[in-house]
């Protein structure tokens, strides 16, 4: 059996530019939550994505958390999701006693449908907030939804946890909504080890996500708390690792870009394999390399022979309306989110692999194709 290979781990520079962050954070004893660092991976990722602040937390999680609490939800509200998600982004609706609503995905971009978000508002008129997601680096139909939000003077979220470096019309993703979020949890695209970035154009809602983060403690020489407070403050030393990080995405991106062309290649010729897709107007990060099968090949065939040679894949994510947690919750949609789920497969695409690594992944593919 070979080297492990794994679906997406941690890839520091070779460079050690996050080392020199965190030294300095070791040297001038700033270990505790705040300091330089965290100062300044929040300017430079805001500079970066071309957004006027950011708030440094502990996960992505949180910081849709807040998010929707900057954007006044609270009990009872309803809240537009994708079901083509990771539970991240529909956990938070439930912190805030809120409703959510799940919203199918559309085959163009695996993401949000415009058509079932333009439903899913005549019949939820009182809508107070849509959370879009970018999955898998994938832009959702941007225009479209940001039309809908302002049409009917909703919030947007935008999560892209998943699509950090990804552009949709030259505009960075996170960056057309009220509220867009990232994560640098180990998997992401760059990682702190765990962390999460809100970002936004207004200012003032950043500092006072900044003030709910930090147990919202209020200016006095005594602890005193007028509002509800959450520990979601990131780590000094883990921001640190972060600046090290920010300069090294473009080539994460290059590389992940690499990967998918590499596996469009060489298995987009097979029999009922269809690549995940990609718009005129998406410049995807290509988180995760991803295809969909109809064949007599099935996705759990390729998992098996790859996890049976040491290599790491995984299904595509479950919807949420499929979810023993959710399924209570409405859905809008024709299946789509259903049949991408049964007939996807995420291929490994970390960063660290060889062309070697990857010739292993294709050919133990195409051998499936011979049986």
């Amino acid at each position: 059996m070979g080297e492990r290979i794994f679906l997406s781990s941690p890839h520091m520079s070779d460079e050690g530019y996050e080392m020199q962050y965190v030294k300095e954070a070791f040297d001038t004893n700033w270990i505790a939550p705040l300091g330089e660092n965290v100062n300044g991976f929040e300017r430079e990722l805001a500079d970066m994505v071309g957004s006027n602040a950011a708030a440094a937390l502990s996960s992505g999680t949180g910081a849709i958390h807040l998010a929707l609490r900057a954007a006044g939800v609270g009990e009872g509200d309803i809240v537009f999701c994708p079901t083509l998600t990771f539970s991240a982004t529909a956990n938070p609706i439930i912190y805030q006693n809120a409703v959510p609503v799940f919203i199918d995905s559309d085959y163009a971009t695996w993401n949000m449908c415009p058509k079932a978000l333009e439903e899913a508002f005549v019949k939820y008129p009182e809508v107070k907030a849509v959370i879009v997601v970018h999955l898998y680096g994938l832009s959702a139909d941007m225009d479209k939804i940001v039309e809908l939000c302002k049409k009917h003077n909703v919030v947007l979220i935008e999560d892209a946890a998943e699509s950090l470096g990804t552009y949709y019309k030259g505009k960075h993703t996170g960056t057309f909504g009220d509220y867009g979020i990232f994560s640098f949890n180990g998997n992401k695209i760059i990682t702190t080890s765990g962390g999460g970035m809100l970002v936004s154009n207004n200012e003032e809602r950043i500092a006072k996500v900044r003030f709910w983060a930090t147990q919202s403690r209020d200016q006095a020489r005594h602890y005193q708390h007028s509002e509800l407070g959450f520990n979601y403050r990131m780590s000094n030393v883990v921001a640190g690792i972060g600046r090290g990080q920010l300069k090294v995405l473009s080539q994460r991106v290059a590389k992940k870009k690499y990967i998918y062309e590499f596996y469009k290649n060489e298995l987009g010729h097979l029999e009922g394999i269809e690549m995940m897709p990609s718009n005129e107007w998406d410049n995807p990060n290509f988180w995760l390399s991803s295809l969909t099968l109809n064949s007599k090949v099935r996705p759990f065939d390729i998992m098996d022979a790859l996890e049976k040679e040491n290599i790491e894949s995984r299904p595509v994510w479950k919807p949420m309306h499929l979810q023993p947690y959710f399924e209570k919750y409405d859905f809008i949609g024709e299946g789509v989110s259903e049949m991408l789920f049964e007939n996807g497969v995420c291929l490994p695409s970390d960063t660290k692999m060889s062309d070697g690594n990857l010739e292993r992944v294709v050919e133990i593919i195409k051998g499936l194709w011979k049986e």
